[in-house]
C-alpha cells in the first residue's frame, strides 16, 4: 500500500460500501479532486492498493493528498448529480474542467407575467420564464430580437402590468413598435396571442409563425385595410430574411441536439448543434480543461452530466459521437431526452458536422493560445481517432527503404505536418550497415535508418513527431520498434501499413486494424507512405545512376576522379558529357583543349546508351545524407 497519510489511513479502513462521493484534500483544506463510486469503499481504497494501474495524473494527486472526505447519497444517479456540483463548487485541479458559461447571454421571455418581455439577461434562475441560450455569438441573438421587434410588438417598458398602468403611452406606441396594452389600446388576449408566437419563433418553429403571419396579411386586404397587410407583408420579409441563414440541415422535421467532439491531448472542445423542426437553428461550444488521463468517454460524460443536463431547452434526443462513461446512470439524469449514437445515416451526417465544428474551433483556440502555428486537417483528426492515439498526430514521420537487386540499399523519411507534406524535412540516406553481398535484408535496413534519423533529432534536439509510420507489416514494425527502444522512444505512437490488403498494424496489438478504403485517416496514411516510396525510389535510382556513370568514365584513360567529379557536377550524366562540345570540356578545371577531344571520341566510341544512364529528374529531394 503506498504511504499515506495517518488521517487517510484511518478513513480508508471505515468506508461505507454505498453509493457516494469522495473528495480528495490538499493539507490546507483544498479539494483537489471531487469523484464519484457505486461503491464507496473499493473505489476509494484503489487509489492506494492497485499503484501499477494507476495514471500519471493520479499518481501526483496522491502524492499532495492529505486528507479525505466522503459523502454518502442514496442512489448512484445522485452521486452523478452531486460529483457535478461539487466540481463547479471548488474547482479542483484534477478533474476535467468546464468553463463556466454564467457570462453567455440568454434570451429570456417572461412568461409568468401577464404581459410578458423579452430581456436579454446573463442569469438563468428558476422564475417559470423561458430561456433560449445560452448566446456564445452575441451578433446572432442581437439579429434575433431585431427580427422579434420588427415582427410582434412586444412592450420594452419596464411597469409591473396591470399593477402598474402609465397614463400615457410612451414613444414606441408611436412609432408602431408597441400596440399601446398599457393604455388599453391593445386586449391583453390580443398581446398573449402575439408572445406566444413569439415563443415558437424562438423555439424554432419559424414556419408557424410566417403561416400565421401570411394569413393574417391576407385577411388585411380582403377587408381594404391595406396599411395592416403593409405591414404583415414586411414583417413576413424580415422572417424569410432571418430563417435564410438558419437552414442548415432538414433531417426529418425532427427537434435534435446534437453534440461533437474533438480532441487533442489535455484540451478537448465539445459542440452542441441545436436542431429545431429539421433545421439548425444554433451552436455551442465548451472548452474542456485538465482532460490528460481521462478517456474520452470520460471527458463527455463529464460534460453530459454538467453543462448539458443543466440546459433548460433539451430537445427530445440528443445524438452522441461515442458512449460516454456512465451511460446507463446518465440516461434518467437526462429524461426525457433521449441519447442516440447513430452510425449511420442522416444522423450520423449530423453528428459528422457536429464533429467537424469541433475540431474547428478546437484548433481556434490552440492557434489562439500559440500552441500551433497552422490548423490540423480533419483526416489529422480522423486518423487519431482511429488509431485510439490520446494526442492527434499534428507531426507525422513515415520510413521506407529501397534496393534494386540487392545494391545501392537507401531509406527515405518524409515528414507531414498537420496533415501537409513538409518536405524541408524530407531526408535520404544509404544503409551502410547490412551486408549487401548476401542480398538484400529489409528489416536491418528499416532498423538502421529509424534509429540513425532518431539518434541524430535527439542529438540536435528538435522536436520529435506525434506518430511514426514505417511502410511494410509486422516485421518492418518490430524492427522500427527496436531502433526506437533502443533510444528509450520506444513509447512514441508507432504503426506500419502493408501494402497488400493496406493493413494498419499497431505495435502492441496483435490484430490488424482495417480502415475503410474511403476513410480519410487511411488515406493520409496512404498519402505519407506514397510520398516516402517516391523518395526512396528516386534517391535509390540516383545512386544507381551516378554509379553507372561513374562506371562509364573510369573506362577512359587520363580521366581520374577528380576530373570525374567536374564531369558530372558540370553534366550530370555520361549523356549530357556526350552532349557538350570540345569548348565546353577544356573550359573545366584540369581539362585542355586536348583531352576534351579524347574524352569526347573515347565516350563517342563506347557503347550506346542503356536506360540507367538517362538523366533522372530528381529535384524533389532532399539532400542525399541528413
Amino acid at each position: 500500500m503506498r504511504t499515506v497519510p495517518d488521517v487517510v489511513t484511518q478513513k480508508l479502513l471505515h468506508l461505507p460500501d454505498t453509493p457516494g462521493v469522495y473528495l480528495w484534500k490538499a493539507a490546507d483544506g483544498t479539494v483537489l479532486y471531487v469523484g464519484k463510486a457505486k461503491r464507496l469503499k473499493p473505489r476509494v481504497r484503489s487509489y492506494v492498493t492497485t499503484d501499477h494501474a494507476q495514471t500519471s495524473k493520479t499518481r501526483v494527486l496522491m502524492e499532495h493528498v492529505a486528507d479525505l472526505e466522503t459523502i454518502v447519497v442514496p442512489s448512484e444517479e445522485h452521486a452523478l448529480i452531486l460529483e457535478h456540483n461539487l466540481i463547479k463548487e471548488h474547482h479542483p485541479r484534477f478533474n476535467v474542467m468546464l468553463r463556466d458559461d454564467k457570462t453567455y447571454p440568454y434570451v429570456k421571455v417572461t412568461v409568468r407575467e401577464p404581459y410578458p418581455r423579452v430581456l436579454v439577461t446573463r442569469r438563468v434562475v428558476d422564475d417559470g420564464a423561458r430561456y433560449y441560450g445560452p448566446f456564445t455569438d452575441v451578433g446572432a441573438m442581437r439579429r434575433a430580437l431585431n427580427v422579434v421587434k420588427r415582427v410582434f410588438t412586444v412592450r420594452s417598458c419596464r411597469w409591473d402590468m396591470p399593477t402598474e398602468m402609465p397614463e400615457r403611452a410612451c414613444l414606441d406606441y408611436h412609432i408602431k413598435r408597441c400596440k399601446g396594452p398599457c393604455v388599453g389600446a391593445q386586449s391583453l388576449a390580443s398581446y398573449r396571442a402575439m408572445i406566444d408566437e413569439v415563443v415558437a419563433f424562438f423555439d424554432g418553429k419559424a414556419d408557424d409563425v410566417i403561416g400565421r403571419v401570411q394569413l393574417r396579411m391576407a385577411e388585411a386586404a380582403e377587408a381594404l385595410e391595406f396599411e395592416r397587410a403593409a405591414e404583415m407583408r414586411d414583417a413576413l420579409r424580415h422572417l424569410e430574411h432571418y430563417e435564410e441563414p438558419s437552414i442548415i440541415v432538414d433531417v426529418e422535421g425532427h427537434d435534435r441536439d446534437v453534440i461533437g467532439f474533438a480532441r487533442d491531448g489535455d484540451d478537448a472542445c465539445v459542440t452542441l448543434l441545436k436542431v429545431r423542426g429539421g433545421k439548425l437553428l444554433a451552436r455551442d461550444q465548451r472548452f474542456l480543461e485538465q482532460a490528460e488521463g481521462e478517456s474520452d468517454a470520460a471527458v463527455l460524460g463529464a460534460y453530459l452530466a454538467g453543462s448539458y443536463r443543466a440546459l433548460p431547452d433539451r430537445a427530445v434526443e440528443v445524438l452522441l459521437p461515442l458512449s460516454p462513461d456512465d451511460l446507463d446512470l446518465l440516461e434518467p439524469a437526462l429524461a426525457p431526452t433521449r441519447v442516440l449514437l447513430p452510425q449511420r445515416g442522416l444522423k450520423r451526417e449530423l453528428l459528422d458536422l457536429a464533429e467537424k465544428n469541433a475540431r474547428h474551433l478546437l484548433e481556434e483556440f490552440k492557434l489562439a493560445e500559440d500552441e500551433t502555428e497552422e490548423r490540423a486537417g480533419d483526416p489529422v483528426y480522423e486518423l487519431g481517432r482511429a488509431l485510439g492515439l490520446a494526442k492527434i498526430p499534428r507531426a507525422l514521420v513515415c520510413f521506407d527503404n529501397s534496393t534494386a537487386q540487392g545494391k545501392d540499399n537507401v531509406g527515405s523519411i518524409v515528414w507531414f505536418e498537420n496533415g501537409r507534406p513538409r518536405r524541408s524535412e524530407y531526408r535520404t540516406m544509404r544503409v551502410t550497415t547490412v551486408d549487401e553481398s548476401h542480398g538484400p535484408d529489409d528489416f536491418a535496413s528499416m532498423r538502421e535508418v529509424v534509429g540513425r534519423y532518431f539518434r541524430r533529432r535527439l542529438d540536435e534536439a528538435k522536436p520529435l513527431p506525434d506518430l511514426v509510420v514505417v511502410d511494410g507489416g509486422k516485421g518492418q514494425l518490430a524492427a522500427a520498434h527496436e531502433a526506437l527502444d533502443a533510444l528509450s522512444l520506444g513509447a512514441l505512437p508507432l504503426v506500419s501499413l502493408a501494402k497488400r490488403e493496406e493493413e494498419v498494424f499497431l505495435f502492441g496489438r496483435a490484430e490488424a486494424l482495417h480502415l475503410s478504403r474511403r476513410s480519410p485517416a487511411l488515406r493520409l496514411l496512404q498519402q505519407a507512405r506514397d510520398e516516402a516510396h517516391r523518395t526512396a525510389v528516386g534517391y535509390n535510382r540516383k545512386r544507381r545512376t551516378m554509379r553507372t556513370i561513374t562506371s562509364a568514365l573510369l573506362t577512359i584513360p587520363g580521366v581520374g576522379p577528380t576530373k570525374r567529379r567536374e564531369l558530372l557536377r558540370a553534366f550530370g550524366s555520361v549523356e549530357g558529357v556526350r552532349a557538350a562540345t570540345p569548348e565546353q570540356i577544356a573550359a573545366l578545371k584540369g581539362f585542355s583543349a586536348a583531352s576534351a577531344e579524347s574524352l569526347l571520341a573515347a565516350l563517342r566510341a563506347s557503347a550506346p546508351d542503356r536506360p540507367s544512364d538517362r538523366p533522372v529528374d530528381d529535384s524533389t529531394d532532399a539532400d542525399p545524407n541528413p
